[in-house]
């Protein structure tokens, strides 16, 4: 079992460049959405949908998102970070979700979540934690 996934931006894909602010706009249109759904629901549903809480951490010129579980039965924390690929690989714009040593099942379940959301709002190629690859660009 691995314990990072990628979601790689294509030709196809709505955007070529991400960057870390782009990937946290789309977290917090998750978190919006989730709260709409809740609100029409009649109960909190963003803080089951979304269990974490952000940080932006940044060491050695490389940025990345910690979220952290508000629950730490439930949920410790996952890693999120955008790169670049190097030009002889295409030089294409990545997203990497990682999920530490000691993370919960639900951190697990939360990841494939959120690797399938971004993939989706990105339409970029994702490859899973189990090493399947998900497309969400229209192919030709």
């Amino acid at each position: 079992m691995h314990n990072r996934a990628w979601i790689r931006l294509v030709e196809n894909s709505t955007q070529t460049e991400v960057s870390l602010k782009d990937v946290k706009e789309q977290l917090d249109r998750y978190v919006d959405m989730a709260s709409r759904t809740g609100r029409q629901l009649g109960w909190t549903y963003e803080e089951a949908a979304f269990p974490y809480t952000v940080e932006e951490r940044t060491e050695n010129e490389n940025s990345w998102l910690v979220l952290k579980g508000k629950d730490p039965k439930m949920y410790r924390g996952l890693l999120i970070g955008v790169k670049q690929e190097p030009a002889e690989k295409g030089g294409r714009h990545t997203i990497q979700i990682l999920i530490p040593p000691g993370a919960t099942h639900g951190d697990k379940s939360k990841a494939n979540e959120f690797c399938r959301y971004l993939a989706k709002a990105f339409q970029g190629e994702l490859r899973l934690f189990n090493g399947r690859i998900m497309y969400f660009y229209p192919r030709k």
